[in-house]
């Protein structure tokens, strides 16, 4: 039997940061689609390395792995394995529901990524918060997750809703393409709030958006409860321990697709199948990150929390605070 170092090509060293970091099975394929390989995903994100550093800088990041490629078999892994390089920097998790902890790689350079895709990772998930205080989200995270039925068109309609709630709060938004068939808004918001209150905060939210577009939006807890064609706004994205792909985050399907930060003025022509590996590093290299200031925009989230104490009052339903994830450490 040929071993996996000549099946899939001699291991290849690459200098990223100041680390040199050995790459195994560089020719595996790891998108059926198109035939990228291990090496290909690597340089991808090298590609775009400031725009994923941006996203990923000082977050725990749960690490989605394909080791067989993303036809095969996918693990979820929160623990940094043992044998990682002295460099590599972690922040350590507790997760009360297993009465565990775990240390989650905290990526502060684009060597972390990288030594990540060296253990097969091709999605990167991390928290909304950083490890300056864990327990204290930075961002606010509006997922319009479209339902089986829901054209995109109806995630695009929706989107211009949302921004244009969040201008009336003074708030920027800077959206993305999910990687799959959705839209991500993210907030940079003031580190003063734990997560249930984001969460109840993002709730509100979302409900502004569901009263001023009631026939595209839902907020509907149960998902059995959802119309199959509504777009739900989906506030849960602020939970602890509840991670989305990140802004350049590869996802795991044939074809590589991206989580490509856009414009609001793209929202209307943007189609998120045509953002892959293939085509996000010409668009990287023409418009640059374009979430570089997300920082520099930083809102207080008091006038949703408002929100919310006026729609208790008023007896709208409190939905049940969502577990960690599923995913045990």
């Amino acid at each position: 039997m040929a071993s996996s170092k000549g099946k899939f090509g001699e291991p290849v060293i690459l200098d990223v940061a100041g680390h040199e970091i050995r790459l195994s099975s560089p020719e595996l394929v790891y998108f059926s689609e198109r035939g990228e390989t291990k090496l290909d995903l690597a340089n991808y994100y090298i590609s775009v390395g400031d725009g994923i550093v941006n996203a990923l800088r000082e977050r725990p990041t749960m690490l989605h792995r394909f080791p067989d490629g993303v036809d095969g078999a996918k693990v979820h892994q929160k623990r940094v394995p043992r044998g990682a390089p002295p460099w590599l920097e972690t922040v350590r998790l507790h997760f009360p529901r297993y009465g565990l902890h775990a240390d989650e790689l905290c990526p502060t350079d684009l060597a972390h990524v990288v030594w990540a895709v060296q253990m097969s990772t091709v999605e990167f998930h991390p928290w909304n918060s950083r490890r300056a205080d864990t327990e204290k989200p930075d961002e606010w995270r509006i997922d319009l997750d479209p339902m089986p039925d829901a054209p995109f068109d109806r995630v695009r309609r929706v989107a211009h809703v949302a921004h244009e709630v969040l201008d009336e709060l003074g708030a920027t938004g800077w959206p993305k393409t999910s990687g799959g068939n959705g839209l991500h808004v993210y907030v940079r918001i003031t580190p003063d709030h734990g997560f249930k209150e984001v969460r109840r905060a993002a709730l509100a939210f979302a409900r502004e958006v569901e009263r001023r577009s009631p026939e595209d939006v839902t907020t509907t807890w149960w998902r059995k409860d959802r119309h199959p064609a509504a777009v739900f706004v989906d506030y849960n994205q602020n939970a602890r321990d509840h991670t989305i792909a990140s802004a350049y985050s590869v996802r795991g399907n044939p074809i590589g697709t991206v989580s490509t930060p856009i414009r609001w003025d793209e929202v209307d022509d943007v189609e998120p199948q045509d953002f892959t590996i293939a085509t996000v590093p010409a668009r990287f290299a023409e418009l640059g990150d374009l979430h570089a200031d997300i920082d520099k925009a930083v809102f207080d989230i008091t006038p949703l929390l408002e929100w919310a104490e006026r729609d208790e009052r008023e007896g709208a339903d409190t939905p049940p605070e969502p577990e960690d994830d599923d995913t045990k450490p």
